[in-house]
């Protein structure tokens, strides 16, 4: 079996949302120091992910264990992201987003901003027995689905994360594996090498297509998206554009139209500035009518 050395996916945050069983915590904190993840977070957790159990089935990972960071909303989790990736087991037919195969999806979650940076990122698991709810999915800007056989397709949670963690890691380039001694891979290797220079050069061109800002405007973290759509909401519920029991739907439009854009954080501020300004200048009309 390949040995498989793992390099940057350190930025990557593995992110349970009330996760309810102290093994799946456990096995899961074994399965990211597996493929070389670190950093696990908890939201609101309705088990001791410290416990003999979680310690018991994570063996020798109890250090991912106790660094895991155990927050009270999957909002929080997210602070400092500027991707997020949320798995979900429901139907297609049921959520108005496009649904993408592990494979497909998480090589985004590792690959270099404009700037040749790499992204602070999630990747989002929800609860063992409901999922997320539309409000949690509603946070992230794409989505996976793990292909399982329609005779039986819910899996475990630990086995979702074992998966996607293997996804993970599998994709990083060819020159950080080790083949097996005594085995001739000269011909595989110059495949490989040249398979991932094609491909570095295809994302490469795609970052630089969906996200031309250069490395003095950085992409827009999650929470500052986050709170440019609570101020937007606020003010559409002022001015009768959105009604309190439809806001939630037409939101979600927005939301996809802005996290599209992978907005820099000047321009949310710019966006944010044209929020308050109509705000005080609705406000000062207000006044004027009452005059």
């Amino acid at each position: 079996m390949e040995n498989v050395v793992n390099t940057g996916l350190e930025q990557i945050r593995i992110v349970l949302v009330e996760p309810a069983g102290p093994l799946n915590v456990g096995a899961i904190a074994r399965v990211m120091k597996n493929f070389g993840l670190r950093q696990l977070v908890l939201v609101n957790p309705q088990c001791d992910p410290l416990s003999a159990e979680a310690r018991l089935l994570a063996v020798h990972a109890a250090d991912v264990l106790e660094a895991a960071q155990q927050v009270a909303t999957l909002s929080e989790a997210l602070t400092g992201c500027q991707r997020a990736v949320a798995t979900t087991g429901r139907d297609r037919t049921t959520l108005p987003i496009r649904l993408e195969s592990p494979q497909d999806c998480l090589p985004w979650l590792r690959s270099p901003l404009a700037d040749s940076t790499l992204p602070a990122a999630a990747l989002i698991f929800g609860r063992e027995d409901s999922g997320l709810t539309n409000a949690e999915l509603n946070l992230a800007q794409r989505f996976v689905q793990i292909p399982t056989s329609e005779a039986y397709a819910s899996m475990n949670l630990a086995q979702a994360v074992a998966v996607c963690c293997y996804e993970l890691a599998a994709g990083q380039q060819s020159a950080a594996r080790r083949p097996q001694a005594g085995c001739d891979h000269g011909i595989d290797q110059v495949t490989d090498q040249a398979i991932d220079q094609a491909i570095d050069k295809i994302d490469k061109a795609e970052v630089s297509r969906r996200n031309p800002h250069s490395s003095a405007t950085p992409i827009a973290s999650l929470d500052t998206l986050e709170a440019y759509f609570n101020q937007l909401e606020a003010l559409l519920l002022d001015i009768g554009y959105l009604y309190p029991h439809t806001a939630a739907s037409r939101m979600e439009k927005f939301r996809r139209l802005f996290l599209r854009a992978q907005l820099s954080e000047p321009e949310v501020a710019m966006l944010r500035g044209v929020l308050s300004q109509m705000k005080w200048a609705i406000g000062r009309g207000s006044g004027e009518v009452r005059e």
